[in-house]
């Protein structure tokens, strides 16, 4: 069997980034994705189109075709007020370094960075932190299967089901009847 969209594709791997280990996954505790998806970065799944179980694999994804590059745009002042909660400034959280779930314009949340906090202002990093860097995969395909159509429609771990409101319903495509 070889890799395809709709299979289940478990991974040993490990990233490299400046030369250091960022990510990995062994042979005992595999990466598992459904291929085709989008789970993963589209280059990274196109280098393991076809691999069969056995095969190793050895590529580099430049910035483009990982988290993109490095955005100056995405390092920007917020003021220190919207980090209050019920009038009181949530000072440990503004730790620089420390990572914060923030609220985008359409309601997404996104992890921005503290880079820097003043007496008025937070500086916050919404740039992946692979952002700009190239990314060194080496790695061995330990397990191909097929998807079951319950994985094809809820997720490999249940992830896809628990989007929308929460349940099957019609107005929002998950069946909870909200």
């Amino acid at each position: 069997m070889t890799i395809q969209d709709e299979k289940v594709v478990s991974l040993s791997y490990t990233l490299l980034v400046d030369g250091e280990v960022k990510d990995s996954a062994t042979e005992e505790n595999p990466l598992e994705f459904i291929y085709g998806l989008g789970y993963l970065l589209p280059k990274f799944e196109e280098y393991l189109l076809g691999k069969e179980v056995g095969d190793t694999f050895e590529f580099v994804l430049s910035p483009e075709e990982g988290y993109g590059v490095y955005d100056n745009q995405a390092v920007i002042d917020l003021p220190k007020h919207i980090f209050e909660i019920d009038g009181k400034i949530q000072e440990q959280l503004l730790i620089p370094g420390q990572v914060i779930p923030m609220m985008n314009q359409a309601g997404g949340v996104i992890p921005g960075k503290v880079v820097e906090v003043s007496a008025d202002s937070v500086k916050m990093d919404f740039n992946h932190d692979l952002a700009g860097k190239e990314l060194h995969f080496t790695g061995k395909v330990t397990a191909i299967r097929d998807a079951t159509e319950k994985e094809l429609t809820d997720g490999l771990h249940g992830e896809r089901a628990a989007k929308g409101c929460g349940g099957n319903c019609s107005s929002c495509g998950s069946g909870c009847g909200n």
